[in-house]
């Protein structure tokens, strides 16, 4: 007897996709909500550009970089006010840096492992230390701490490099949005899609000055773009793996609540529940928090007027950045499926639906039917 074939669980989503829709369903009020984070998320993601890049260019090899967040503008005013915290929590970035660095991925994490970039960081740390006995007695004690230090700056470049073309991307939606050209969810992934490919194929290079002298540590020869070394990779760490919040899971190893394989993580912004944003050891309550200063008066009013109005205000805006970021996670499944859309070959429509499917089978345990029920 012939088995009937079993439909994917999120089925209803592939269809979705598969007739022009999204992963976050269509309407006016999700229209509103996702461009309005978007625009905050689009100032933020800008600050946060400056300062990696700020650090990978001026703060490489600096052991104790007290002054890091400061873009290089250093007064007393500016301290106290860091130190009063009234200032953008670029922490997050780095974590997010970090967590890219941990997953790894991409052309940019295989090139840090050749001999090109060994090559390549020997003779920026010779330059920095020309006259520092100690610093290179170290680094020939410990040849890979010093590597390790310019590896993380590279991911500091690459990271700052990747949200800057992406906060262009959210500010210009905004813009749309406010001519009236955006009016649907759609229309919001094409924008976010468009934008993708058009940079796809921008260079990922880095090169730092010492003393007057250039030195490329990742030079364009290399052939580092945004969207395969940057963009997919990012995708891979922060919205699907990311790392376990302290607080919410047990990091005792007899607990079995961390998974051993990475590949396995399912921490990342897809899946994370809001309701713990504004506890402690919850990285993204930083992303909420700097969010909330630069939300939109259209927004922010819908904001006011829930149940709880601003008692649980970062919630709300998490709850709004996964919309949104389902949102930027259809652009890039569409943006990378095996053959159009409008396919009328057979075997190519039969590998667009396989391709989905294993999307979907990825997003299965994520808050996808969650964003789908608010």
């Amino acid at each position: 007897m012939k088995q009937k074939a079993v439909s994917h669980p999120l089925s209803e989503y592939i269809e979705r996709l598969l007739t022009g829709g999204a992963l976050l369903p269509d309407s006016p009020d999700n229209v509103m909500e996702v461009v309005g984070i978007l625009k905050s998320y689009g100032v933020v993601l800008d600050a946060y550009s400056q300062n990696l890049i700020y650090i990978a260019d001026h703060q490489f090899l600096v052991f104790f970089p007290f002054f890091k967040y400061f873009n290089g503008e250093i007064s007393l005013a500016k301290l106290i006010r860091h130190w009063w915290h009234d200032r953008i929590n670029f922490e997050y970035a780095e974590y997010c840096m970090k967590a890219m660095m941990w997953h790894g991925g991409g052309g940019l994490d295989e090139y840090l492992d050749t001999p090109e970039f060994e090559q390549r960081a020997q003779a920026v740390i010779q330059a920095k230390f020309p006259n520092n006995p100690i610093i290179m007695g170290v680094n020939q004690l410990f040849p890979d701490f010093l590597t390790e230090m310019l590896r993380l700056s590279a991911y500091y470049t690459g990271l700052g490099q990747f949200w800057r073309v992406m906060a262009d991307i959210f500010l210009n939606l905004s813009d749309r949005y406010d001519e009236g050209q955006i009016q649907t969810i759609p229309q919001v992934v094409d924008h976010i899609k468009a934008g993708l490919v058009a940079d796809a194929l921008k260079p990922i290079t880095y090169a730092v000055k010492i003393r007057g002298e250039v030195y490329d540590i990742i030079p364009k020869s290399v052939g580092l773009t945004f969207l395969a070394d940057t963009a997919i990779p990012y995708v891979e760490a922060v919205f699907f793996r990311g790392t376990p919040f302290h607080g919410t899971v047990s990091y005792n190893a007899q607990a079995y609540q961390i998974p051993l394989d990475q590949a396995r993580f399912q921490y990342g912004a897809l899946y994370a529940d809001p309701l713990p944003i504004g506890g402690s050891g919850i990285p993204p309550t930083l992303l909420m928090q700097d969010m909330r200063h630069y939300l939109p008066d259209y927004l922010h009013r819908i904001y006011r007027h829930t149940l709880r109005g601003e008692d649980d205000l970062r919630v709300q805006i998490c709850m709004s950045f996964q919309k949104s970021m389902f949102c930027v996670t259809t652009a890039a499944i569409l943006g990378l499926m095996p053959y159009p859309m409008e396919t009328e070959d057979t075997s190519e429509q039969i590998a667009n639906r396989v391709y989905l499917e294993k999307w979907m089978t990825r997003l299965e345990t994520s808050q996808l039917q969650a964003v789908n029920n608010k």
